[in-house]
Parts: structure tokens; C-alpha cells; sequence
């Protein structure tokens, strides 16, 4: 896969001013696939530099996972729901915190390196999650999309970030983005679980009256 990641960036920089719009089609599929974007986020950099960069990785990461969200909210969430949803009590509850803080808990997840990016975005799908609350929580993509394309553009060619991303350690500039994602992953937990509470307390008060 990285192979083929590698030809369609060396494909990309010899398109011109079609470049940009490839990128953000090639970017969406790759989401919609699974595919890690690393790479691609990396050469991003590399061709277009820090600015048109990041906004080519954040349009075309948004488009990808709105594609896959609604992939698992029209496509996956009744066949999922008939099979474990339904009858589990604890999925539910936390469906309806989901529902009731959508915003704040998909922003705070975008900003969490722990969770699956790509996979996210069909579980989310699955949620009871507003369409325009997960679009809009995509802002919380744009920390560690500006961070890795900034580190993408510190290569000066392709060649030179085929060669050196494999083996690279973390940047100082990496570590920074992973621990303020550990504590939005703690944030989110908080969030939940305090949401949850609440829903199964008042889902409780409910069926006693």
C-alpha cells in the first residue's frame, strides 16, 4: 500500500494545477477505504506546502469521513442495530450521551491520537450522532493535519520523504500533539461517562413514573 501511496504522490506532482483537486478525491477515497492517511498527509506538505498543505489534507479528510459516516449511518446502522444495538442496554446509553453532547465528544475525539481515525468514522455512523454536529466537530482534525504537514514540508522532495519517513522518530512538534490528545482522550471519557450517567438516571426516573 505504501508503494502505491508513493506513485500516486509522484502521479499528483505532475499535474499541475489539477493536483490539488486529485489530492482531495484520492484523500476522501482513501479514507472512505481505510487507508492510513499518513503518507499521504506527508506528501501533502511536500507538494503544496504548509498552508495549501493543510487545507487540501483537512477538505479532503472531511469529505472522506463524511462519505464513511454516512456509509455507516444509512448503509451499516440497521443491520448493526438488529444484531447488537437492540438488546444492548449499554450500547444505548451511551448512544443517547452521544446524541445529547455530540459536538464536544467528536471534537474531542478528533483531537485524540488513540482513536482509529478512519474506523471512527463509521462507528460514528452508527451513533445517533447529528450530521452537522459531526461535520462541524472536523475542526478538531486541523491540529495534527497542520503538524504533519509542517513536518511534511520540511522534506524537499518526494524522494527525500520516501527515504527518511519509514525510520523517522518523532518530532518534538509530535509529542506536543500526543499529549494534548491524551488529554482530550481523558476529556471525552469524562464526557461520556458523565453524560451516560445522566441519561441512564433520568431513562430510570422515567420507567419508575
Amino acid at each position: 500500500m505504501q508503494d502505491f501511496l508513493q506513485s500516486i504522490l509522484i502521479w499528483i506532482e505532475h499535474l499541475g494545477a489539477w493536483g490539488a483537486i486529485v489530492f482531495i478525491a484520492v484523500y476522501g477515497v482513501a479514507t472512505v477505504a481505510l487507508v492510513p492517511g499518513s503518507l499521504l498527509t506527508l506528501g501533502a506538505g511536500v507538494l503544496f506546502g504548509l498552508g495549501w498543505g493543510s487545507v487540501l489534507v483537512f477538505v479532503g479528510a472531511t469529505v472522506g469521513a463524511t462519505a464513511a459516516f454516512l456509509v455507516g449511518r444509512y448503509g451499516l446502522r440497521d443491520w448493526v442495530a438488529q444484531r447488537w444495538i437492540d438488546g444492548n442496554d449499554r450500547f444505548q446509553t451511551v448512544d443517547r450521551a452521544i446524541a445529547r453532547e455530540g459536538f464536544k465528544i467528536v471534537l474531542l475525539m478528533r483531537l485524540s491520537p488513540l482513536f482509529p481515525f478512519n474506523a471512527l468514522n463509521y462507528m460514528l455512523g452508527l451513533t445517533r450522532v447529528s450530521l452537522r454536529d459531526y461535520v462541524l466537530a472536523s475542526i478538531g482534525m486541523l491540529p495534527g493535519t497542520i503538524a504533519y504537514v509542517y513536518i511534511g514540508a520540511s522534506f524537499r522532495s518526494l524522494a527525500t520523504l520516501f527515504a527518511g519517513s519509514a525510520d523517522r522518530a518523532k518530532s518534538p512538534l509530535e509529542w506536543l500533539i500526543f499529549g494534548a490528545g491524551l488529554l482530550a482522550t481523558l476529556g471525552v471519557t469524562v464526557v461520556v461517562t458523565r453524560t451516560a450517567r445522566a441519561a441512564l438516571a433520568r431513562a430510570t426516573e422515567d420507567s419508575i413514573s
